[in-house]
């Protein structure tokens, strides 16, 4: 089995990493667009509520007002689910944070299917594409609680525009406060020389889970958590690929301009090779419990192990 320790929502490593840097910096201010509680924001208004803003839902005010916060040598983290955060201030954060490479951190809260029976229109599957097309924005989808929480601390430590993207449901932490991490340099979970599984955020315990029941037929998995999507840790992936010589990606996003499409894109430059996909397939998501959504959308371990076995063939 894969080895565990607990269950949390990837939000909560967000709103800790959100206290402790409110703590430790006193530039960080937090700005939300009435979902505090819900997206965790709460652990920083309680300890810091002189630092805390609340625009009400007005996501694309709140970006004016992280840029011009930032501009004051502040920073700004501005929350909100993902789509909203991310889908509705699109032009603001295309023209007034990244054109002029604004230091301001913005959250993707509720993102994927399992926002659960809130439905499509609270489900965030485009997110992660159409900030990594966006010119000096760092993205980030950590695998758990423990990574979320570091890399909020994390962005703080480089200048420019960061989109993190977490998640609602509890999720399992893979991770511990000790191990690595660092912006912008994937992890390797685990070794092998069959098929490589390249994952971004809580699809890393299902890749992990993918790899276990795969070694049952003596199939050698590559595992590696590539946390960072932009910038994308080319070195590692084009090692891991050339070793494997066949890929899989997973994501809990479309697959069209995602995390996935980034892996292609390094691979097609520098190391051709069979790659599968895990991820959602030109539809939008629904309404229903969180994990019957992962079923339901092929996000499990058991898909992983599919596209594998569909790689390898192709070798």
């Amino acid at each position: 089995m894969v080895e565990t320790y607990g269950l949390k929502a990837t939000r909560i490593g967000f709103g800790e990493g959100l206290a402790e840097l409110g703590k430790t910096n006193p530039k960080v201010v937090v700005i939300g667009a009435d979902t505090a509680a819900s997206a965790s924001l709460n652990l920083f208004y309680e300890k810091f509520p002189d630092r805390f803003y609340n625009v009400g839902i007005a996501e694309q005010n709140m970006i004016g007002i992280a840029s011009g916060l930032s501009l004051t040598g502040l920073i700004p983290f501005a929350s909100t689910y993902a789509i909203f955060s991310s889908g509705r201030p699109w032009e603001e954060i295309r023209t007034t944070v990244c054109y002029s490479n604004l230091n301001v951190k913005i959250g993707g809260s509720h993102a994927g299917v399992m926002v659960g029976p809130d439905g499509a229109t609270h489900q965030a599957l485009e997110d992660i594409a159409i900030m990594r097309c966006l010119p000096k924005m760092t993205v980030i989808v950590p695998c758990d609680m423990v990574e979320t929480k570091k890399a909020t601390i994390a962005a703080t430590k480089m200048y420019g525009p960061v989109y993190l993207r977490y998640g609602r449901e509890p999720t399992p932490i893979i991770t511990k406060e000790d191990s690595s991490f660092e912006i912008g340099k994937a992890i390797t979970l685990k070794n092998g020389s069959d098929v490589a599984i390249f994952a971004c955020g809580h699809l890393v315990y299902e890749a992990l889970c993918a790899a276990e029941i795969l070694a049952q037929s003596g199939i050698k998995v590559s595992v590696v958590n590539v946390h960072t999507i932009k910038p994308i840790d080319e070195e590692a992936i084009v090692k891991t690929a050339k070793k494997c010589g066949a890929v899989v990606t997973a994501e809990e996003h479309q697959v069209a301009g995602g995390f996935g499409s980034a892996v292609c894109e390094v691979l097609a430059k520098n190391c051709p090779v069979p790659v599968e996909m895990v991820g959602v397939f030109d539809t939008f998501g629904g309404s229903g419990a969180p994990l019957d959504l992962l079923k339901e959308y092929g996000l499990k371990a058991e898909n992983i192990v599919a596209a594998a076995l569909k790689a390898i063939k192709r070798k």
